[in-house]
């Protein structure tokens, strides 16, 4: 009984770990790479789409994702456009911005419950009379084989028909129509256009996988070093 309960406690311990990975890659591609946006902007022709010169574009964008991350109240940004002085988000844009940074800070919090339970599951498994040597690496391979498996049918999926599934998360995660924006009137959807999206996505994606792939194979050197007889 208690070999199984340390498997299962390894599984929860390995779903936990893959979800902070995943919360992770998203935060690496976006925040961690540096000139990431400045690329991809001039890959997009974004600063004439929005007839600004770069320095102000990266100037909104540093402003923009500090917000999402908590680390500033509102997203008043005043900048220069087309040699005229003006706020670069509209009222709706602000305010679909105000869900996604619910959504970006929900992400972080729930990294931060997964680390909680990663640690009490560790806990746990110490306090339980059973092989942890062999058993644990076992468990994870487990958890994180399976998790990874899902995330990579999801992403084949996805990328048989990026914009439908685009716009379903969309419809998913939020409850009005505030992302629907005009690219007449709203910069925001000019400065990430779809194409940033899906190569942005695809970076995620890379992230993560090189990250569980690391997990896994070090999973699999201490199941093949400990064996089933260790202690």
């Amino acid at each position: 009984m208690n070999r199984i309960l340390q498997y299962a406690l390894g599984v929860i311990f390995s779903i936990c770990l893959m979800i902070v990975l995943l919360f992770t890659s998203v935060e690496a591609a976006v925040y961690w790479i540096p000139g990431y946006f400045q690329k991809e902007y001039a890959k997009y022709n974004v600063t004439e789409a929005v007839s600004m010169n770069m320095d102000d574009l990266l100037d909104v964008t540093d402003q923009m994702m500090s917000y999402l991350k908590g680390n500033r109240d509102n997203l008043h940004v005043p900048t220069t456009m087309g040699g005229v002085e003006r706020e670069f988000f509209n009222a709706r844009e602000i305010a679909h911005m105000e869900d996604v940074r619910g959504l970006f800070l929900g992400g972080i919090s729930m990294r931060r419950g997964c680390l909680m339970i990663m640690a009490l599951s560790l806990i746990l498994m110490a306090m339980l009379k059973t092989k942890f040597k062999s058993t644990f690496p076992k468990a994870v391979c487990a958890g994180s084989g399976l998790f990874f498996l899902a995330s990579a049918a999801t992403a084949l999926l996805i990328s048989t028909d990026f914009n439908r599934y685009f716009i379903q998360f969309h419809e998913m995660f939020f409850k009005n129509d505030l992302w629907m924006l005009d690219p007449s009137t709203d910069m925001l959807i000019n400065i990430v256009p779809e194409g940033f999206f899906s190569d942005t996505v695809f970076l995620i994606g890379t992230i993560f996988f090189i990250s569980v792939l690391f997990v896994v194979t070090f999973c699999l050197f201490l199941v093949h070093k400990y064996g089933k007889n260790a202690d």
